[in-house]
């Protein structure tokens, strides 16, 4: 073993264990790999600075701008409001009317902005109609999550996938490839959330503050549910050092965190990523705090999504239907050869949907900076450097052909199934790209070393590295979801580890007999 390959896994052991541990954003762990990699030679400038002009990265940095133009056109809330069922229904009723549009939505949106906007909406119906929310704001998260799998553009997962492959020298995926398995698993996982959820699901936790009890004083205020996001400045510090009045101006009176509630002594809690604070506020707060990146969600139990006219609505959705049907015409072989010095892919479309957007002020121009996750992007840029390090090293080669060594008897399918695996777990302990990052190299490897085609293992990596389904660390949107909703921890597990394997057994099924090795 050289001291390269000593040194990167190393260092790859420590930044899987800063990310579980949860030390820094995701970003800036990665950041921190990557210049160790530059800095003991194994990584040169260039190919540290590679994965920042990606351009699987700026289609996912302009595909943040595209889907804000959609929420700030209100289109989403209007929809999900067609979709609710109004008057006396079942669970099973109003989850047969959501659960397959979203997932078609979350085809081809961002699936943060449409769990943001769904889950205070869905939560306010539920409780109009006499049924508990806790019964569909998991399989809200989930079917984002089934959605995304089934196009290029579904999850930043696949186009960092996708990256990786342009720059391996192989052809990338077309919009719908990736749909010849993922819709298979999205519409098995769609009927097991039909036929399970309502039973593995718990009923209403009540919540430890009630309105109704705060002093009479207060009839000003009203009670506002805050998640935290990662820019909110008083992670990891106190409650009662932090002053979140002082910041803000409103009153925490409880915390909610892995279904547990937490209203006394909150001066000494520790505030985390994902906790959602319930504080007693006026208008205002919502108003001012609404847009910010410091809460991931702000609920009130009233309307405050923005409802524009009709014209803006239909031209976002126009402009998001243009994109889609161009990038897919542009794959054509026809159209390949009528345009041969430009290339029509889902890059040059979606450039051209977020100038329009912009310039006919469907999202604000000026605040467009704010509309992008940037430790998102970074994650995705140093991915590419990191998995540019494991190759240079020969880390990729070494584990490899420890796991040929440890299957060689098995042949190709069960290395299907041991990278599907390897992807998953850490995809729930890590982040998803950060996953994809780790497993894109050993795919190409022990395609490479068996003589094989890599595409299987590639699809397999997008497949795997989206199903987060058993934690809710593992995917944004089932954080967001996990607060709302008061959920614990097990209520993930119980009804999501059956999901991770209805997505494994399809997955290494399927891609073998579609995509032959």
């Amino acid at each position: 073993m050289t001291f390269e390959i000593l040194f990167v896994l190393l260092a790859l052991l420590g930044m899987v264990i800063a990310l579980v541990l949860d030390k820094m954003r995701p970003g800036m762990v990665l950041f921190s790999v990557v210049v160790l990699f530059l800095c003991a030679g194994i990584l040169t400038p260039k190919e540290m600075l590679e994965g920042f002009s990606n351009k699987g990265m700026m289609t996912v940095a302009m595909l943040f701008l595209v889907s804000e133009g959609i929420r700030q056109s209100g289109a989403l809330g209007q929809i999900i409001k067609k979709l609710l069922p109004q008057g006396k229904t079942t669970v099973f009723k109003a989850q047969f009317r959501m659960l397959p549009t979203i997932a078609f939505i979350s085809a081809f949106l961002n699936n943060t902005p449409v769990v943001v906007i769904f889950a205070p909406i869905i939560k306010r119906w539920a409780e109009s109609v006499k049924l508990p929310a806790t019964k569909f704001l998991i399989p809200l998260s989930y079917v984002t999550i089934l959605g995304g799998i089934c196009t290029l553009i579904g999850t930043s997962t696949n186009l960092v996938v996708h990256g990786m492959i342009l720059e391996a020298g192989y052809e990338g995926f077309a919009m719908f490839e990736l749909g010849k398995v993922g819709i298979f698993i999205a519409i098995v996982g769609v009927i097991y959330l039909f036929a399970f959820s309502s039973r593995l699901l718990p009923d209403v936790r009540t919540d430890a503050v009630k309105l109704d009890e705060e002093p009479e004083e207060h009839g000003d205020l009203h009670r506002v549910e805050a998640v935290l996001g990662a820019r909110f400045p008083g992670i990891n510090k106190k409650l009662g050092d932090f002053n979140f009045k002082r910041h803000y101006g409103a009153e925490v009176k409880e915390i909610k965190r892995s279904g547990q509630s937490i209203a006394g002594n909150l001066e000494n809690e520790y505030l985390r990523e994902g906790d959602t604070l319930v504080v007693m506020a006026d208008d205002s707060f919502v108003k001012t705090w609404g847009e910010s990146t410091v809460f991931v969600l702000l609920a009130n139990g009233k309307d405050t999504e923005p409802v524009p006219g009709k014209g803006k609505r239909w031209f976002a959705l126009a402009l998001l239907i243009l994109m889609i049907v161009g990038a897919t015409v542009g794959e054509l072989p026809a159209v390949k050869e009528a345009f041969p010095k430009i290339k029509l892919d889902m890059f040059f479309f979606v450039s051209i949907t977020t100038i329009i957007m912009a310039w006919t002020k469907i999202f604000p121009a000026r605040k467009y900076t704010k509309y992008i996750s940037w430790d998102i992007l970074i994650t995705i840029a140093c991915a590419f450097a990191i998995s540019k390090a494991m190759v240079n090293s020969g880390v990729a080669d070494v584990v490899a052909r420890f796991i040929i060594g440890m299957s060689h008897h098995y042949g190709p399918h069960v290395l299907l199934a041991a990278m599907f695996i390897i992807t998953n777990l850490f995809t729930e302990l890590i982040t998803n790209n950060a996953a994809a990052a780790l497993a894109f190299p050993l795919a190409l490897s022990i395609s490479s070393q068996m003589g094989v085609s890599p595409m299987p293992f590639f699809v397999v990596i997008c497949m795997a590295a989206s199903a987060s389904f058993s934690t809710p660390i593992g995917y944004q949107t089932n954080l967001i979801v996990q607060g709302i909703g008061n959920y614990k921890f097990t209520d993930f597990v119980r009804i999501g580890l059956p999901l991770n394997i209805i997505t494994f057994l399809i997955s290494v099924f399927l891609i073998p007999l579609i995509w032959p090795f």
